[in-house]
């Protein structure tokens, strides 16, 4: 059930490449040194695929909090806290500018000490160290992968689920990733990760009705960021507005009509999504971390 002022939104998504991307995942953890999982920094946790706990268990593991530039920094602290408590290494990236992807082989290092030093001592020290880079679709990867090799060596799109097969790539010589199919899983735990999945881009838009999405995109922005809709939209969030409500409204400052004195609230949808996306808003988080007991 969706949460009191959320309209039902119907998402369904699991295109059959998953599962056998999850089977190529599983068959190839074994030859790698360690997992680095790159997660939406604005959703960490509903970027996170739970298989991939279940399927990098045992490995050394690195997050990658991307697209920093987009999320609330304080927020990005918190979850980067959350996740160093949680045992894990993290490194925060703008893979569009490149921002901090520089630290990948510093962090993968770091991670890998030990390993490092019992291969020295047994004279392998030439030995590459192995990564497995995974991710949902749409978080990055790709791109991520071609600022650390320094080329073209992954398809990129902004299309969801673009790469579908292996690859190895070298970064230098001693260090190689292993690049997979972006997964998702099967059905969401909840309506709301299924919307912050949608909302920032990871499920085409095309499988879901945009306009519910978005009134219920207005619904969080007024709860937690009531300035971006002041300011980019001249609204002023009344307490209790429903989602539409808030979209037509929105239409209405915008101008978008539809003839008959109506509001092209389809139109606004795919304005303040897009806008959304590309950061016009400013800096959103949609999720923190769970509190210390929860």
């Amino acid at each position: 059930m969706p949460e009191p002022g959320f309209e039902k939104l119907n998402i369904q998504w699991f295109p059959g490449h998953m599962t056998k991307a999850g089977r190529m995942i599983a068959e190839n953890v074994a030859n790698v040194d360690a997992v680095a999982e790159i997660l939406d920094a604005r959703i960490p946790s509903a970027s996170r695929n739970p298989d991939i706990d279940t399927l990098a268990a045992g490995k050394p593991r690195l997050v990658i909090l991307n697209r920093v530039d987009l999320a609330d920094p304080a927020v990005t602290a918190l979850w980067r806290e959350h996740f160093r408590r949680g045992g894990l290494a993290v490194l925060e990236t703008d893979c569009k500018s490149g921002k901090g992807v520089g630290g990948f082989g510093g962090a993968v290092r770091g991670l890998l000490k030990d390993l490092i030093a019992q291969r020295a001592a047994k004279g392998q020290a030439t030995r590459a160290l192995r990564v497995m880079i995974l991710g949902i679709p749409n978080v990055g990867k790709s791109t991520f992968i071609n600022r650390v090799a320094g080329k073209k060596a992954a398809a990129v799109s902004d299309r969801p689920g673009v790469t579908r097969g292996r690859q190895w790539i070298t970064v230098d010589r001693g260090l190689e990733l292993l690049d997979t199919p972006g997964i998702l899983w099967p059905r969401f735990d909840s309506q709301e990760v299924g919307e912050l999945l949608a909302v920032t881009g990871a499920i085409k838009d095309d499988v879901l009705d945009r306009e519910t999405l978005a009134a219920n995109f207005l619904v969080r922005l007024a709860a937690s960021y009531p300035d971006a809709l002041r300011e980019r939209y001249k609204l002023e969030p009344d307490a209790g507005m429903a989602g539409w409500e808030l979209l037509e409204a929105a239409a209405k400052k915008r101008g978008f009509l539809a003839g008959r004195g109506e509001y092209d609230t389809e139109r606004m949808s795919a304005v303040l999504l897009d806008e959304f996306r590309g950061g016009k808003l400013g800096r959103i988080s949609l999720e923190r971390p769970p509190e210390d007991g929860e």
